[in-house]
């Protein structure tokens, strides 16, 4: 890894991590981290669902849609929030488009911190 700065390490460390573990569908994180603006967010797992946030620390942001693997094949995109369907997507690669679809407007690196101190420097800008 070369050396940039303290968020792009934190964040490739976490997808590194990801595409090691083998806790999601292998053609999914590949998917999600040849996305150039995917691979600048914080990539977590949970339940088998690869998520994406807008800060390093817990609790994760929660708007961005993640991706649930689907029995049978394919892959179902939710979110933001666990009440929204985006729709089902056949392949990886779909899966991904819609994701990006459907980032917040303005959506940039992973702050380094939490969704309230995140905020909090949204607020002030």
């Amino acid at each position: 890894m070369t050396e940039g700065a303290p968020e792009e390490d934190l964040i490739e460390t976490a997808w590194q991590k990801l595409l090691t573990a083998h806790r999601v569908d292998g053609r999914l994180l590949r998917a999600a981290y040849a996305e150039p603006r995917l691979r600048r967010l914080f990539p977590w797992v949970g339940m088998g669902e690869l998520h994406f946030s807008r800060c390093t620390e817990p609790p994760w942001s929660w708007d961005v849609p993640f991706i649930a693997p689907v029995m049978g094949g394919g892959f179902f995109v939710g979110g933001p929030s666990r009440s929204q369907s985006v729709g089902p997507a056949p392949t990886a690669e779909t899966a991904i488009a819609m994701v990006v679809e459907r980032l917040p407007p303005g959506c940039g690196r992973a702050f380094v911190g939490t969704p309230e101190e995140l905020a909090e420097k949204e607020q002030s800008e």
